[in-house]
């Protein structure tokens, strides 16, 4: 617990600095102090890591503490917690199965080109912003949410049942809270960086395009229908560190419960790739199933 407080701590210290200590104390003496946004929009790496653990009631014993934690994390990465866990846990559910194989693409039914800009727009920055942007759906009433939910319903996306679950009063209570803080958050901080407001959207920028790139890389080309299936990525030690393992994902996969700092010792030791490589894999795009 006291690790998990210490982190807590260093991440909100982390994202207030950069969202208002710079641009209030440090851009005013030298906008040279705008080159900090660069490690920092880096930490959006542990940041998320910290939020996942979260989601799968890892970061505290306790689950009031815990879900409180998690949904504070939350809105410093820019999107509401419900959304994230909901979203996280159907991942969980339907990995590799029809309804969630980002880069699969049914070559009896579309083509190549037809998908690709959709999954070339979510590689690069998409899926963060699609998180960020389900703050808005907080203006919907649990009726609406519902028609939404029935109207995304398809065998091959988790749209339906995400919506389906955000409907939910307990649900759509956190998400109309939380949304709330993001914008409210956000809104603070561009005001803070005034003309320097640019910097931000950079740093935003970053951290969606880190966000999303590494998303899919733990399963892009890996076996269909095998939910549990989910790579190891190799990292040099300190970078293993700063992301609190979660480049042991096929780890993670099979032994969802695991905190971060036990998935070293459940695995063999064994990594299918290099991290750098997996994620630049990507970049080859869709990849063809025939019927």
């Amino acid at each position: 617990m006291a690790t998990s407080v210490l982190l807590v701590c260093l991440a909100l210290t982390v994202v207030l600095c950069q969202l208002f200590v710079l641009p209030l104390w440090l851009l005013p003496r030298d906008p040279a102090w705008g080159w900090a946004e660069v490690p920092l929009t880096l930490t959006a790496v542990p940041l998320w890591s910290l939020v996942h653990e979260g989601i799968h009631g890892s970061l505290f014993a306790d689950r009031t503490r815990n879900d409180r934690c998690g949904r504070v994390l939350a809105v410093l990465h820019g999107a509401p917690f419900v959304v994230l866990k909901t979203g996280h846990l159907l991942h969980h559910r339907y990995s590799r199965t029809p309804r969630e194989r980002t880069e699969v693409y049914d070559a009896g039914t579309t083509t190549w080109l037809k998908v690709a800009p959709g999954y070339y727009a979510r590689l690069l920055g998409g899926l963060y912003l699609m998180e960020a942007a389900s703050a808005f759906l907080a203006v919907l009433p649990a009726g609406a949410m519902r028609r939404l939910a029935r109207a995304a319903e398809a065998p091959d996306s988790v749209a339906g049942p995400l919506f389906e679950r955000l409907a939910r009063a307990r649900a759509l209570r956190q998400l109309r809270v939380d949304a709330a803080a993001v914008v409210a958050l956000h809104a603070a901080a561009f005001a803070a960086y005034g003309g320097y407001a640019w910097m931000l959207c950079a740093a935003l920028g970053g951290r969606a395009l880190m966000v999303s790139l590494a998303d899919n890389a733990y399963h892009y080309a890996t076996p269909l229908d095998a939910p549990l299936q989910a790579l190891d990525l190799r990292l040099p030690r300190p970078l293993e560190a700063f992301a609190l393992n979660f480049n042991l994902h096929g780890v993670h996969h099979r032994h969802p419960g695991l905190p971060w700092s036990a998935l070293r010792a459940r695995g063999d030791g064994h990594y299918d790739l290099g991290w750098f490589p997996a994620v630049a894999r990507q970049l080859r795009g869709p990849i063809r199933q025939d019927r």
